[in-house]
C-alpha cells in the first residue's frame, strides 16, 4: 500500500487527469469530420489524437495552441482532406469549455485539506487559465509547458516543478492519467506516481500514446485517490 504519509504535495497532471479532455476533443473532432463525410469510432479518432499530438509536440518548441492546429491539419491530412482556418482555430477555442470530471472538485478540495496540489500540464498558460475556474481550488504551483518551453514527457518540465515547488522529490506524490507523459518521466526523477486510469473508448490508454509502466498506485477516479489518501492519517 502507497504510504500517503511520506507526502508534502500532489502534482497533478490536468487535461485528461482533472478534466475529461476526451469530451472536448471527440465532440470537435466528429464534428469536423462528419461535416466532410469522414467521420469514424471514438477509439480511432483517439489513437489517432494521441500520435498527431506527439508528433505535433516533438522538436522545436511551439505553443500547445499551435499544437492542436497541427492535431486538426494531420487529421485533415490522414482523412484526405486540407482543413480550413476555421477547422484548425475550433480545437484550441473549444479548449476552455472542457468540463472537469464529476469527481474532480469534491477530490481536489478533500485533498487540499491535508496536502498542498500542484498543476504540471502540456498546455499554455493562457490556455489553462480559461480552465482553473473550474477546478474549485487554489493551486499552491502551476507549471506548463509554456514555461518549461518543453512538453511531457521531457524531464524539463518536471525539472523546472521541482525546482519551482523546493520539496524533495521522495515527498512529492505525481497523478496523471498517461504512462508515457506522466508515470515514466515522473519515475526516472524519483517522484512517486498515482495513474488515474479514466474510462475512455480506447481502455488502459485514452487519448495519448501507449507506454507500459508500473506507477505506485492505480485508480479509476480521483475520487478512490482522496479515499486513499485522505483516509490514512499521520502518526
Amino acid at each position: 500500500m502507497l504510504d500517503f504519509n511520506r507526502f508534502e504535495i500532489l502534482t497533478f497532471d490536468c487535461y485528461g487527469t482533472l478534466i475529461n479532455w476526451e469530451e472536448g476533443i471527440l465532440r470537435c473532432l466528429h464534428g469536423i469530420l462528419g461535416a466532410r463525410g469522414k467521420d469514424t469510432d471514438d477509439a480511432t479518432i483517439l489513437r489517432h489524437y494521441g500520435d498527431f499530438e506527439a508528433r505535433a509536440e516533438h522538436g522545436t518548441y511551439r505553443r500547445y495552441r499551435e499544437v492542436l492546429q497541427s492535431v486538426v491539419s494531420q487529421f485533415g491530412e490522414h482523412f484526405g482532406f486540407s482543413a480550413t482556418h476555421s477547422e484548425t482555430q475550433s480545437l484550441p477555442e473549444s479548449l476552455p469549455s472542457w468540463k472537469p470530471w464529476p469527481d474532480t472538485v469534491g477530490a481536489l478540495r478533500e485533498l487540499q485539506k491535508r496536502f498542498r496540489l500542484a498543476i504540471i500540464s502540456n498546455v499554455d498558460d493562457d490556455l489553462f487559465a480559461g480552465t482553473q475556474p473550474q477546478l474549485g481550488v487554489k493551486f499552491d504551483q502551476v507549471i506548463t509547458a509554456q514555461q518549461a518551453g518543453a512538453y511531457k514527457p521531457s524531464l524539463k518540465i518536471f525539472e523546472l516543478a521541482l525546482a519551482r515547488i523546493g520539496v524533495p522529490a521522495h515527498r512529492i506524490l505525481h497523478v496523471g492519467q498517461s504512462v508515457y507523459h506522466d508515470v515514466l518521466p515522473a519515475q526516472s526523477l524519483g517522484l512517486a506516481t498515482v495513474w488515474v486510469n479514466r474510462p475512455s473508448p480506447r481502455t488502459g490508454v485514452g487519448a495519448v500514446k501507449a507506454a507500459e509502466g508500473h506507477p505506485e498506485l492505480q485508480v479509476s477516479s480521483l475520487a478512490e485517490l482522496a479515499s486513499a489518501g485522505t483516509g490514512q492519517q499521520s502518526a
